[in-house]
């Protein structure tokens, strides 16, 4: 099993939910932490998450991370999601029922609600009954609908399609609130359409989408999706678009390398080229100006890619 697998109970993926891309990444980071450390999780132990294994998932810097999870921690203590139980009743549940802050550790440990450890297991049971995917296909997103809608859709994998998703119930599950995003055509091009361009951009699978309609109104989406076939070993590549040679280099348009820059200032493989004192839009600057350096592109290329740079 693959050390960065997240597994959960298809009841708790699609309950109805709202949070933000931090609160998102420490369930998702504390589902993995839990199976990979045989912590497991319960209602009574804390589990212990650290802002150093945070940043290097997520690709931030430490004092960031720390910083993106105390102030998560805060709002998911009061976050509420619901779902139908087995005798389609609907349950409203809390995330957390205990967070502890360690300051001068860098960490913070959380207590789970009985709702969601009963949602998150190892695959003991029958497979079709959970969602699972690698923690490794969401790290990159920077949308937390890319990432709820990856989760909904990747439940289907089996078949690669989905059945309708009714509008009103698809938003609670996206997290979308009530004054948000009310006219269908916002709620497509900043939600829908934005999800599906990032998920087909940073993901395993490409992603189309058919939309339903009962007269004039649409009032539901269904879609379908593949899995994107593996790069074949000995495929020959353009030696100016193989990062392992030495005239490796890619000229990047300036919305791209600030956009990069921007990323990459709060990442922690970067901090050996930090300068202490400075901020890091100040950072971010410099970064941006490297990244018009042949050699010093081709030293931060990985460190781009991670950012989710493509050059395909």
């Amino acid at each position: 099993m693959s050390k960065d697998l997240i597994v959960k109970t298809n009841r708790l993926n699609q309950a109805f939910q709202v949070l933000t891309l931090t609160e998102l990444h420490i369930i998702q980071l504390a589902i993995v932490d839990a199976r990979n450390t045989n912590t497991g999780l319960n209602t009574e132990t804390p589990l212990r998450l650290d802002a150093m294994r945070y940043a290097e998932v997520f690709g931030t810097t430490r004092q960031n991370a720390y910083q993106r999870m105390k102030e998560a921690e805060e709002n998911l203590f009061n976050r509420r999601f619901s779902f139908y139980d087995e005798d389609g009743k609907l349950v409203k549940s809390r995330w957390i029922q205990q967070v502890k802050y360690l300051d001068d550790e860098g960490a913070i440990e959380l207590v789970f609600t009985l709702a969601v450890v009963q949602g998150i297991s190892r695959i003991d049971g029958v497979k079709e009954f959970f969602t699972q995917y690698l923690l490794s296909q969401t790290a990159n997103l920077t949308s937390v609908y890319s990432a709820r809608l990856y989760e909904l859709l990747i439940q289907w994998r089996s078949t690669g399609k989905t059945p309708v998703f009714e509008l009103n119930n698809f938003r609670d599950q996206l997290g979308i609130g009530i004054t948000e995003y009310q006219r269908m055509h916002h709620f497509k091009a900043r939600v829908l359409e934005m999800a599906i361009d990032e998920i087909n951009a940073k993901t395993d699978i490409t992603v189309t989408y058919e939309q339903y309609k009962r007269g004039r109104t649409i009032t539901g989406f269904s879609f379908k999706f593949k899995t994107k076939p593996k790069a074949k070993i000995g495929k020959t590549i353009d030696s100016k678009r193989d990062p392992n040679t030495p005239d490796f280099f890619i000229k990047m348009t300036d919305a791209q390398r600030h956009l990069f820059a921007n990323k990459m200032s709060e990442m922690s493989e970067m901090s050996k080229y930090s300068q202490g004192t400075e901020s890091y839009q100040q950072f971010a600057v410099r970064i941006a100006e490297m990244l018009l350096q042949p050699e010093k592109f081709r030293e931060l290329y990985p460190i781009l890619e991670k950012a989710g740079f493509s050059h395909d």
